[in-house]
């Protein structure tokens, strides 16, 4: 197995225990992460993400598969069960990631997932008719950034 293999396979390990600061160790210091909902996530702001999100976690699990890696990039597909708070709805996010490595750790991730078909598990009725529309993605990450905004102020 490649070493960016191991590493992937750590990052989501430490992922199913809601290991945040296990994941962060897998980032280097100026890592960029962006999925459907927080863009372009840079360094520390990155590693806030995934603690806020163990922190929240309720009913939660994660399965991945499919890891691949080289010595400069990497993917693997996983699937998020969890209760999303703001609803108390299950949600399950099924994601596709794409890794680029630098030094032995994970510089940039981007995910996707179909946030048209999160929306609808997550917000129920107004994700059904809106979760297609920019307006409601650009209202999600605009409350999803604030949070994150705050959490990290809340840890200062």
């Amino acid at each position: 197995m490649h070493a960016n293999e191991r590493l992937i396979h750590g990052f989501y390990t430490s992922f199913q225990k809601l290991d945040a600061n296990g994941m962060v160790e897998c980032y280097a210091p100026d890592i960029v992460f962006s999925d459907e909902v927080f863009v372009g996530l840079r360094g520390p702001e990155a590693g806030a993400m995934w603690q806020m999100l163990a922190a929240r976690a309720r009913d939660f699990s994660l399965i991945f598969r499919d890891v691949t890696a080289d010595d400069n990039h990497g993917s693997a597909h996983w699937e998020a069960t969890y209760l999303f708070s703001k609803t108390g709805r299950m949600v399950t996010n099924v994601i596709d990631s794409e890794f680029e490595f630098k030094d032995g750790l994970i510089l940039r991730q981007t995910d996707r997932f179909d946030f048209w078909r999160w929306s609808r598990q997550a917000l129920g009725l107004p994700g059904v008719l809106l979760g297609w529309t920019p307006m409601l993605k650009q209202s999600v990450r605009a409350t999803a950034r604030a949070g994150l905004d705050q959490f990290i102020v809340e840890r200062k």
